[in-house]
């Protein structure tokens, strides 16, 4: 549960080994490499660009219902091309579905006029056809000297022509005139049989380009491989017959490192990190927690300097989601939910990172759930043994506002105690304490009773003075600092209003539960209203089946989102803005992903 310690790494060697020795530091792995040029690299550019459309391709041939047998033979394969070739079929695909589309839906408009072709100039001696779709209600409103005629009708409206030489007046006609083109229907059905044979045509070719998934798939390794390794090339410092790269390595990897330089024949300079640098970021943990280190890394990257939230993210994200579902029945539904994607979430690293996540935070969420006494909104029995389990009632609003609170003040006193100790040796430090003193204050503050509110104020006299005195790391060594150390400690304490709102801010973990409660609570109630106020049939229970099932159904999906933006937002705007100085960016290693 830490950020790993780096070095830098400087290699140098012939410039003629140059392409060779790069390869064998790729299929080392384990290096983040630094440019030794200013100059912008755009190949890395366009690797990615191409690596979007490989991928692109890829998913669309997958999502193919069919697929033939996987060709093995590179002979006659060429990546961009079969790429290009999938990703312009997927183009033509969507704009005949298009067509298909418009057809079906003029089609549709067509049909009550009937297969008709518009009369050519004088063909009628000037007559036109106008056509008007009018409620029947309205058809009496036609003046009567209008020559008409009614082609169609349905329980709603009568599709009227009118044989005129101009078009009739507003006041003629009580509705706007309908435009039904110039192409007859039978015309239009002949073109709907010809856009989908070619659609057939197409998803026959796209099943056809199924058989290069596995080529694909194994060639875009490749061809990422190549482009870092053009990409390494271009990062290296080159002087004569020498070249040189830098790297950032993990400091326990050092000896491996310095035997592939002893076995290449390279010079080797290895450096500890300076106050200049700004190296990657590399996180380690645990694999109980490393589901954290995801989510850390999905949202923002510490920086080297700072420290690993992963571990304390991953705890506190598992007991918010808790304390917002507050209740076994849908935890144990998220678990089956679970359960169905488990061997598929195993799949990949980032997946079992996540299914082990999910495990522990709907551990917590069926534990809280058996503690505040909630089971798809019912309560057990007073006699029963679940009961017994029950110590938490998420309808006493004084206690749940007071936990929240409680929990908030912990969550934000914790980040500072992290805080401090990260700047252990530094007098910001004691600000960082100071402000735990005005948490544990305030919050003491609001539980003493009478004449037992010495130490909170105590508290607050003494966080405000490290406030005050602390906020910056300078040596005092006339009255100008002392003055800018003050101005500087008024700034600081101005964010006592941000911290205030902030602990508050925890008190959506109790509203969000009793707001899921309620629902489900509602939703039992009008299932069970519906069925005690009918005959009691089997269509009254099934009215009751339905309305359970669609309201409890509605609510853990609610209860899913709300638990995960809210979980979230209270670790990565409250508790980060106590605990974590600066944002860093993440280690990248180069390495090989194909096979040769």
């Amino acid at each position: 549960m830490a950020i790993v310690k780096l070095k830098k790494l400087t290699l140098c060697g012939l410039k003629s080994e140059k392409t060779a020795v790069l390869t064998k530091l790729q299929a080392l792995g384990g290096a983040h490499l630094i440019s030794l040029n200013k100059l912008v690299f755009s190949p890395a550019l366009e690797t990615q660009k191409h690596t979007e459309k490989s991928v692109q391709a890829l998913k669309y041939l997958n999502q193919c219902a069919k697929k033939r047998h996987q060709l093995s033979d590179k002979t006659n394969f060429d990546l961009h091309a079969v790429v290009q070739q999938v990703l312009d079929l997927k183009d033509q695909l969507r704009d005949l579905s298009d067509q298909r589309d418009f057809l079906l839906n003029r089609i549709e408009e067509i049909k009550p006029w009937g297969n008709f072709l518009l009369s050519k100039e004088n063909d009628l001696a000037g007559i036109n056809l106008w056509f008007y779709i009018v409620p029947k209600r309205l058809i009496k409103k036609i003046q009567s000297d209008l020559i008409f005629q009614v082609v169609h009708e349905d329980n709603i409206s009568c599709y009227v022509v009118v044989l005129s030489k101009q078009e009739p007046l507003s006041s003629s006609i009580p509705v706007s005139r309908t435009h039904t083109g110039k192409i007859p229907l039978s015309q239009l059905n002949k073109d709907l049989q010809a856009v989908a044979l070619a659609i057939e045509d197409k998803q026959a070719e796209r099943e056809s380009l199924t058989r290069w998934i596995g080529l694909i798939t194994l060639s875009l390794a490749d061809y990422e491989d190549n482009s870092a390794l053009k990409v390494a090339n271009s990062l290296t410092y080159d002087e004569s017959a020498l070249f040189a790269i830098q790297a950032w390595i993990p400091a326990q990897q050092f000896s491996k490192f310095g035997s592939f330089a002893s076995d290449n024949g390279l010079a080797l300079l290895v450096e500890d990190v300076s106050k200049q640098d700004r190296p990657p970021t590399l996180l380690k943990n645990p694999e109980l927690v490393a589901g954290g280190e995801e989510i850390v890394k999905f949202y923002q990257m510490p920086a080297y300097n700072d420290w690993d939230p992963s571990a304390v993210i991953f705890f506190s994200f598992a007991f918010f989601f808790a304390m917002i579902i507050s209740d076994a029945g849908y935890a144990s539904a998220f678990f089956l939910l679970l359960a169905l994607k488990w061997h598929r979430l195993g799949r990949s690293i980032h997946g079992k990172r996540l299914r082990t996540l999910a495990f522990i935070t709907l551990a917590f969420s069926v534990l809280w759930g058996v503690l505040s006494g909630g089971y798809f909104g019912y309560n057990p029995a007073p006699e029963s043994f679940l009961s017994r389990l029950k110590i938490l009632d998420i309808k006493d609003f004084d206690s749940m506002m007071r936990l929240s609170i409680i929990v908030g003040s912990l969550h934000i006193v914790l980040a500072n105690l992290i805080k401090a100790y990260q700047l252990k040796g530094k007098k910001t430090a004691l600000a960082s304490l100071g402000w735990v003193c005005l948490v544990s204050a305030g919050f003491l503050l609001w539980l003493a009773a009478e004449g037992q509110q010495s130490v909170p104020y105590s508290l607050f006299v003494l966080g405000c003075c490290l406030l005050l005195f602390f906020s910056r790391d300078i040596a005092i060594k006339k009255p100008s600092d002392l003055f800018f150390q003050i101005l500087s400690g008024i700034k600081n304490m101005a964010a006592m209003s941000k911290l205030f709102g902030d602990i508050l801010s925890y008190l959506r973990l109790f509203a969000l539960g009793l707001a899921s409660a309620s629902l489900a609570i509602t939703f039992n109630q009008l299932a069970a209203q519906v069925y005690s106020s009918g005959s009691g049939s089997g269509l009254d229970l099934l009215w009751s089946i339905l309305i359970l099932i669609f309201g409890h159904t509605l609510n853990l999906m609610l209860c899913l989102m709300s638990g995960v933006v809210h979980g979230l937002r209270l670790n990565f705007i409250e508790f980060y803005n106590w605990s974590v100085s600066d944002e860093g960016y993440p280690f990248k290693t180069f390495s090989k992903k194909g096979n040769r």
